[in-house]
């Protein structure tokens, strides 16, 4: 296990996750959890934040979760305003949650394109939208931290809307930075590259596509995502106060 940093500003803050029960998202948690801050997260998988859950209890931490498909507007807002009853106003919140399902341009549907565009960019707005004015009124201040992606950046193909979706996560952060500041709440994006979680190892990662896309990266090692998991919690710490509307690349030198 390597020895990563305690950020004493995270000892008692509470933070919200979307995406939480799986891949960076669960190591996001087990991250803050670290650091002794209160989590609440939201995931529309119950066993497994049925399963983080007691992990994160095992280990000492306060934990609630809400269960909520993303996609649903009205849900999410249900979601976000229980975890606010139950731990109060979060001092920072990561919008993690996305899938990069491959897909052909060819043969999008209206409905198709709508339904990725919902589930990889919508929630992002509108979880800011329904957390923001709690972390306002709280008046500490505070930290937004939006998932992207380098996959547009390499100009990746096989999976265009997701591509779309990471590529306007960037300028949400930037005008949301603006709007927020005022309050003191930075927003940045953290853009992870080709990272080797449970998912992608069953899904996509061979030995051929993980040598080839090795080749690409000036760090010659395979991304775990602990150490996205560790620029988020960077980026949310006082370590970070004077960093805003920027992205932050966990990609190994592969752009």
């Amino acid at each position: 296990m390597a020895e990563f940093a305690i950020y004493p500003s995270l000892k008692g803050k509470t933070v919200f996750v979307t995406g939480g029960a799986s891949g960076i998202g669960a190591d996001i948690l087990r991250g803050f959890a670290d650091q002794g801050a209160r989590l609440g997260f939201v995931d529309l998988d119950a066993t497994g934040s049925a399963s983080r859950v007691a992990e994160l209890e095992e280990a000492g931490s306060e934990v609630a979760f809400a269960q909520a498909d993303l996609r649903d507007i009205a849900a999410l807002k249900a979601a976000f305003a229980s975890l606010i009853k139950t731990l109060g106003a979060p001092y920072a919140l990561v919008n993690n949650a996305a899938r990069d399902d491959r897909h052909g341009w060819e043969d999008v549907t209206e409905e198709y394109y709508d339904e990725r565009i919902a589930t990889n960019l919508r929630h992002m707005f509108f979880a800011t939208q329904a957390v923001a004015p709690a972390m306002i009124e709280a008046g500490q201040g505070g930290a937004i931290v939006n998932m992207g992606s380098n996959s547009w950046w390499e100009a990746s193909g096989g999976m265009p809307i997701y591509t779309t979706s990471k590529a306007a996560v960037h300028g949400m952060t930037r005008s949301f930075a603006r709007d927020l500041g005022p309050h003191r709440i930075r927003v940045n994006t953290v853009v992870p590259g080709w990272i080797m979680t449970e998912r992608q190892k069953e899904l996509w990662v061979t030995k051929e596509a993980l040598d080839r896309h090795l080749a690409r990266q000036c760090l010659k090692n395979p991304i775990a995502p602990e150490y996205v998991a560790r620029t988020v919690i960077w980026l949310c710490s006082k370590d970070a106060a004077m960093c805003t509307a920027s992205n932050f690349f966990v990609d190994g030198g592969s752009v």
